[in-house]
């Protein structure tokens, strides 16, 4: 049985219990500074306590983000992350910086190696495997190359500061990088934002027109999204890499949605347990990719570098081509456990009889269901309409001032 651990991101704490809710073994999150999305999607020093309670109490394990390159004046935050995640039990520390791995592992933290460090080779992972117990690899190899190096692992029993084997991780799903192991300075360049240091401003996603300078011809392009490539999907050839030994999938998205969260992570662990039980099938497969097709993503480039195809594939538009959007129509205001029925005061639009609805929130994470009934006043009503008090059947338990959204299918919007 492979023994194959699913990592999802968490950017808030919906997201947090979402990913639980939906089966991940572990969670991997950011504090406020040197982490990769240290502009978005990060918890409070306050917050960790908490996180890690909540990982410990449903057997998940949690990792914390400090994968920025470091400056000197850097130390003593980074060293101030590391103590605190120490003190609260964070099970590792994700680093790319070498003054980072080196001061984890003196106070007994546990490291895993970034993919920033692009790391290719096996002479690379002798090397980090004084520091790291995982490496995350450089996300341009092919299965081959992955594989390779899992059995050369074994073969020179390269082990960790655990005492282990060092295990390998890659990134399964989610967006992609157009920089080499998402070294990029276009937005340092253009904006002062270094991305390197978590504060990406996504040049790269924008539409380019190719103009030359001596003529003003413009040259035409079949897609002015030149350097914006489609998220990488893997759901398609999961077989092959668990084949292939690693030991982590990762689900990139700290700065999504937390039903994107539960959809992705519930995926990849269906499917996990379906190549383990020889029942990964066509069939389960496109069901799979239909349901990871209704969250964010940029359309799919299913095989991406790990079946040694060249980047190449590009999104073609600006922001996400999901085939479902959430409209906010209310929040919560009261659950009667004994009946499963949810009390909703409509804050915006109209929710009506055989809406999809999805709940969220910071204890509950992403509960969804179906509008069958709706009572306004004790009487069935069609529909309901802003400031209205309704009631509908929620059959698990949701908490007040939860948010309430009604799903609806994007309106002429292709799944690429």
């Amino acid at each position: 049985m492979a023994n194959v651990e699913i990592m999802a991101p968490a950017g808030s704490f919906e997201s947090l219990q979402a990913a639980i809710k939906a089966g991940a073994d572990s969670v991997y999150f950011g504090l406020e500074q040197l982490n990769m999305r240290a502009r978005s999607a990060n918890f409070k020093f306050n917050d960790l306590k908490k996180i890690v309670e909540t990982c410990k109490k449903k057997n998940v394990r949690s990792y914390l983000a400090l994968n920025t390159i470091l400056y000197d004046h850097d130390m003593s935050i980074m060293k101030k992350v590391c103590d605190k995640a120490k003190k609260a039990g964070v099970n590792a520390v994700i680093v790319s910086d070498i003054a980072a791995m080196m001061y984890a592992k003196s106070i007994g933290l546990e490291v895993h190696s970034s993919t920033q460090l692009n790391i290719s080779n096996i002479e690379a992972i002798k090397f980090f495997s004084e520091f790291t117990d995982v490496v995350v690899l450089a996300r341009e190899l092919t299965l081959k190359q992955i594989g390779d190096i899992v059995k050369q692992i074994k073969k020179d029993k390269i082990k960790g500061p655990n005492g282990k084997l060092v295990k390998i991780e890659i990134f399964c799903h989610g967006a992609l990088c157009v920089a080499v192991a998402g070294k990029c300075y276009m937005s340092i360049a253009t904006y002062n934002a270094p991305a390197n240091r978590g504060a990406c401003l996504q040049n790269c996603r924008r539409s380019y027109k190719v103009i030359d300078e001596e003529t003003g011809d413009e040259l035409v392009l079949d897609n002015k999204y030149v350097m914006s490539p489609k998220d990488l999907c893997t759901i398609g050839f999961l077989d092959k890499i668990i084949d292939a030994g690693i030991s982590v999938l990762k689900i990139e998205g700290r700065a999504r949605s937390p039903e994107y969260v539960y959809e992705v992570t519930k995926a990849y662990k269906e499917a996990v347990e379906s190549v383990d039980s020889g029942t990964y099938t066509k069939k389960k497969i496109n069901e799979w990719t239909k349901n990871l097709r209704s969250v964010y993503n940029r359309g799919f480039w299913d095989g991406g570098y790990y079946l040694g195809k060249k980047l190449g594939q590009w999104s073609g538009a600006y922001g996400s081509k999901a085939t479902t959007e959430k409209h906010y129509v209310g929040r919560v205001i009261n659950y009667f456990g004994k009946h499963q029925v949810a009390e909703i005061i409509l804050e915006a639009g109209v929710l009506k009889q055989s809406d999809k609805v999805l709940i969220t929130g910071p204890t509950t994470g992403v509960v969804q269901t179906k509008a069958e009934k709706i009572l306004k006043d004790d009487k069935e009503v069609v529909k309901g309409q802003k400031k209205d008090d309704v009631t509908i059947k929620v059959p698990e338990k949701v908490r007040e001032n939860d948010k309430v959204y009604v799903i609806k299918p994007v309106v002429n919007k292709k799944a690429v």
